[in-house]
């Protein structure tokens, strides 16, 4: 196990927001035949994104990566962001990785007004633009023109302060501001998650500035064909999705963290976890830090008492070796569930927002030990699929949602229906599909079987239902 290095000071933060927003354009697409070709890489943690489009720079010219990962735009987290090294690059020019200091926040905005530019530039240079994600929402905004932060961020006026003291919240808890969103939008507390404290702020700023409910943002033919449909998109997008069987999925992440670990995560997560240290209040929460939260807290309790000289951590302490077990054991546990939300989310965005994901299943390529099996398996389909998207082949063309008439507004009105599981501790599920898969899970099948053999479960109303 290695030792935990003395800690390193964060760099100064960069004024990157404004520079960015200005050079990003906001003129809106052109018609589909002449918008330009990008390729997107998707796909859960672990399933092999960033490799995949390293190799496509072997099929086709003038390749260059866009990263759409919310950690890896951070500097110094390269081992708890798993970012591609430079060797593993292989001389493919990568972008949006590691610009911006721990301390500054990065928004779905900022990725966006980020990476339009960068998008554009490599098109004006004849190159083809590889976009990898990573996280969702950060494609999202670059598929769809809409996005809530345009309006809530181009306010003019009072401060996020001012307004909340407006209608009475600036004193109180976070958890009152949901309750008050409840009672003036009911429809938009829905569409939510109650911790989601960034957004029922946003929602409130909105209302208390301009009175206009956030609901009717997401309501109409209007949100319907905004809201993250690829065909409002201004560039023509080739989805390529790799994945894997969960289970293979769930032993490489496995693995995965053992390296991170022996490569120095430690050294990464204690650098946030140093008193003094500036970082995000959504790096404190990310997956690979929250974990180690008991463990740093002991840690520096024991270095303030000179338990631990000149930075050095004896690992054989029993309690210390005990808590880094259980943080090692809950960030395996913690990634495996992120890898299965992802997988929901992907599956959404095909079924409710008409996305047409072109599926690359990799589980041979993981299991088998033969060297052309990544080849065979995953680059040749990707790049066969490509090949033909740049050819204007129309049977790769995204899914025309205008199309799907009733079935897609209703697909659109069922992303709005809230489900609460009283089987797994009230946990609030969003949209039907998402409610769908809670059911089937392993963990909410044996609770409700634990509940049934009580007679403890009572029926509930449809939105607070409890599936068997």
């Amino acid at each position: 196990m290695p030792h935990l290095a003395a800690p390193a000071s964060p760099p100064p933060a960069p004024n990157l927001m404004s520079d960015a927003r200005e050079a990003a354009s906001s003129s809106p697409p052109s018609e589909r035949g002449r918008r330009k070709a990008v390729v997107v890489v998707m796909g859960a943690t672990g399933a092999g994104k960033s490799r995949l489009a390293v190799d496509l720079a072997g099929h086709f010219a003038g390749v260059e990566v866009v990263s759409a990962d919310s950690m890896q735009v951070y500097r110094g987290l390269d081992v708890l962001t798993n970012k591609v090294s430079l060797d593993e690059q292989n001389g493919v020019p990568h972008h949006l990785l590691s610009i911006v200091d721990p301390s500054v926040e990065f928004t779905c905005r900022h990725f966006r007004d980020h990476a339009l530019p960068i998008i554009e530039d490599i098109l004006d240079r004849g190159g083809l633009p590889v976009v990898v994600g990573g996280t969702n929402f950060y494609i999202q905004a670059l598929v769809s023109p809409f996005l809530f932060e345009d309006m809530s961020e181009d306010m003019q006026g009072c401060t996020l302060s001012d307004q909340l003291d407006d209608i009475g919240l600036a004193t109180d808890g976070v958890g009152s501001g949901y309750e008050h969103l409840k009672e003036i939008d009911p429809i938009a507390a829905q569409r939510i998650h109650p911790n989601n404290h960034r957004k029922i702020k946003r929602y409130l700023e909105l209302y208390a500035t301009t009175g206009a409910l956030p609901s009717d943002l997401f309501q109409g033919e209007a949100a319907e064909d905004k809201w993250g449909r690829p065909t409002s998109s201004r560039f023509d997008c080739c989805f390529l999705w790799v994945d894997a069987e969960l289970h293979v999925l769930d032993n490489y992440v496995n693995e995965r963290v053992d390296c991170m670990i022996n490569a120095g995560l430690l050294d990464e997560v204690r650098n946030i976890y140093n008193p003094g240290a500036v970082y995000t209040q959504g790096l404190r929460q990310a997956i690979g830090v929250r974990e180690f939260d008991e463990f740093f807290r002991l840690y520096f309790t024991k270095k303030e008492s000179d338990e631990i000289k000149a930075g050095m951590l004896n690992l054989h302490d029993d309690k210390l070796k005990s808590l880094l077990d259980e943080a090692v054991s809950q960030l395996k546990a913690n990634t495996r569930r992120l890898v299965r939300r992802q997988r929901r989310r992907l599956h959404r965005l095909n079924k409710d927002f008409g996305w047409n994901l072109h599926h690359i299943d990799a589980t041979e390529a993981f299991q088998c030990t033969t060297g052309d099996s990544w080849h065979v398996k995953v680059i040749k389909p990707c790049a066969d699929t490509v090949r033909r998207f740049l050819s204007n082949d129309t049977t790769l063309a995204s899914k025309d949602c205008s199309n799907d008439g009733g079935g897609t507004r209703l697909a659109s009105r069922e992303l709005w229906t809230q489900y609460v599981c009283e089987a797994c501790d009230n946990r609030v599920l969003r949209g039907a599909h998402e409610w769908e898969q809670h059911k089937q899970g392993r963990g909410h099948r044996r609770r409700t079987q634990r509940l049934k053999r009580k007679s403890k479960i009572k029926s509930t109303s449809s939105e607070a239902e409890i599936g068997f």
